[in-house]
C-alpha cells in the first residue's frame, strides 16, 4: 500500500509538472502563463493570444515567453481573470465583460449597446480611457490592454423567426455583458456560457438563441447546424475588444524595455485581428449562405427600437454602480457625445452615401 501511495504521488507531481511552468525568471528569461476564456486555437481570438507569444518570445530574443491555455485547460473560462490578479498565472486573455460581476465599469472596456464602434474605442482609450482602465484594473491587481476588436458583431442565431418583441418573451438565450441585461428586459432569459459550451447548449435545447461574435467564429463553432436564422446586426456589441491583462506585480516588476514588448505585442494584434476578421466574415458569410442555406434576416425596426429604449437605461444603471464606474461612465458618455458628432458625418454619411 505505501509503495502503491507512493507511485501515486509521484504521477501527481509529474502531471502537475507538466502545466507549472518553471520559476518566474530563469537564467534571465521572464516565464508567463497565459490564460484565456476561448477553447485552443480558436480561429481569431485563440490563434491570436498564440500569434503574440510567439511575437513576444521573438521580439524579446526569447528573454520572455508566454505559454498559452485555453479555457478549462489552466483555469476555467471565466475565471482567468482572477486567476491573472491572483498569480495562478500571469496574464489573461478574455473579454472583460465576462467579469462584470467584480465590476461593471469593466463592461465600458469591452463592449456597450448602441455604444462606441472599433475606432472610436482606440480612440477614448487614447483619450484618457485606457488611465481609467488601468485604476479600474489596479484593484483586482490587473493591467489590461486592447488587443482586438471584432467589429460590429451579428444579432445572434435563433431557432424561431423574429417577428416583434413579444418573440423574445420566454426566449432563454446565450448573452453576455450589459447585451444580456437588454433583452432581459425585452422578456428574455440571457445566460452567460463560454464559447466551448454553446453549440452543445443550443443542440439540446437548454438555449433557444446565441450569439458570439460573427460569421467566422459562428462558423467554426458549427451554429448553423443547429439554428436557421441568423440575425443582423449586433446592437449588443457594436465593437468588442478582447482584452490582454497581465498580473499588476509583474507588471510594475518589468523593466521599460519588457514593458514596451508587451505593448507593442498587444497593439499589433489589436490591428491585425480586427482586419482578420474583416477578411475572414466576408468569406464565412458567404458559405453560411450559399453553401449551408442560412437564413439570413435583419432584425425588426420595433425590437431595435425597443433595445435602444432599453439599453438607454441599462448602461445608464450600470454607469451608476459604484464611484469609480460612475467616473469611468461619465468620461466615456461625453467621449461618445463627441465622437458621434464626427462619426455621423464621415463614416455614416459615407456609407449612406455609397448606399445611395
Amino acid at each position: 500500500m505505501d509503495r502503491r501511495q507512493a507511485l501515486k504521488t509521484v504521477a501527481v507531481a509529474a502531471a502537475a509538472a507538466s502545466v507549472l511552468p518553471t520559476p518566474a525568471i530563469s537564467q534571465g528569461t521572464r516565464h508567463l502563463r497565459m490564460a484565456t476564456s476561448w477553447p485552443k486555437n480558436l480561429p481569431g481570438q485563440g490563434t491570436s493570444a498564440e500569434r503574440m507569444a510567439q511575437n513576444i518570445a521573438k521580439w524579446s530574443e526569447g528573454k520572455i515567453t508566454v505559454r498559452v491555455y485555453g479555457a478549462g485547460e489552466l483555469v476555467p473560462a471565466f475565471e482567468c481573470y482572477d486567476a491573472a490578479g491572483g498569480g495562478a498565472c500571469e496574464m489573461y486573455h478574455a473579454a472583460d465583460y465576462y467579469f462584470q460581476g467584480k465590476s461593471k465599469a469593466l463592461n465600458f472596456f469591452s463592449t456597450v449597446p448602441f455604444g462606441l464602434t472599433g475606432t472610436e474605442t482606440n480612440a477614448w482609450l487614447l483619450s484618457g480611457g485606457q488611465e481609467l482602465w488601468d485604476e479600474v484594473g489596479a484593484q483586482f491587481n490587473v493591467k489590461s490592454f486592447a488587443a482586438s476588436n471584432t467589429g460590429v458583431q451579428m444579432a445572434g442565431w435563433f431557432n424561431k423567426e423574429i417577428n416583434g418583441p413579444d418573440d423574445f418573451k420566454g426566449l432563454t438565450m446565450r448573452m453576455p455583458g450589459l447585451g444580456g441585461e437588454v433583452i432581459s428586459q425585452l422578456g428574455a432569459t440571457a445566460v452567460t456560457l463560454p464559447a466551448g459550451e454553446i453549440f452543445q447548449a443550443l443542440q439540446s435545447g437548454t438555449i433557444d438563441a446565441t450569439e458570439f461574435v460573427g460569421p467566422w467564429n459562428d462558423l467554426t463553432l458549427g451554429f448553423y447546424q443547429v439554428a436557421k436564422y441568423y440575425y443582423w446586426p449586433g446592437i449588443h456589441e457594436p465593437a468588442t475588444v478582447a482584452s490582454c491583462g497581465i498580473n499588476l506585480d509583474v507588471w510594475n516588476d518589468m523593466s521599460d524595455w519588457e514593458k514596451s514588448i508587451i505593448e507593442a505585442a498587444t497593439r499589433y494584434e489589436n490591428d491585425l485581428l480586427t482586419t482578420e476578421f474583416d477578411v475572414n466574415n466576408v468569406r464565412a458569410l458567404d458559405q453560411l449562405i450559399n453553401q449551408h442555406k442560412v437564413q439570413l434576416k435583419r432584425m425588426p425596426d420595433e425590437v431595435t427600437a425597443l433595445m435602444r429604449e432599453a439599453a438607454a437605461d441599462v448602461v445608464a444603471t450600470a454607469g451608476a454602480a459604484d464611484p469609480l464606474t460612475k467616473k469611468v461612465y461619465d468620461h466615456w458618455s461625453a467621449f461618445r457625445e463627441q465622437a458621434a458628432a464626427w462619426t455621423g458625418i464621415s463614416v455614416q454619411g459615407y456609407l449612406n452615401a455609397r448606399s445611395l
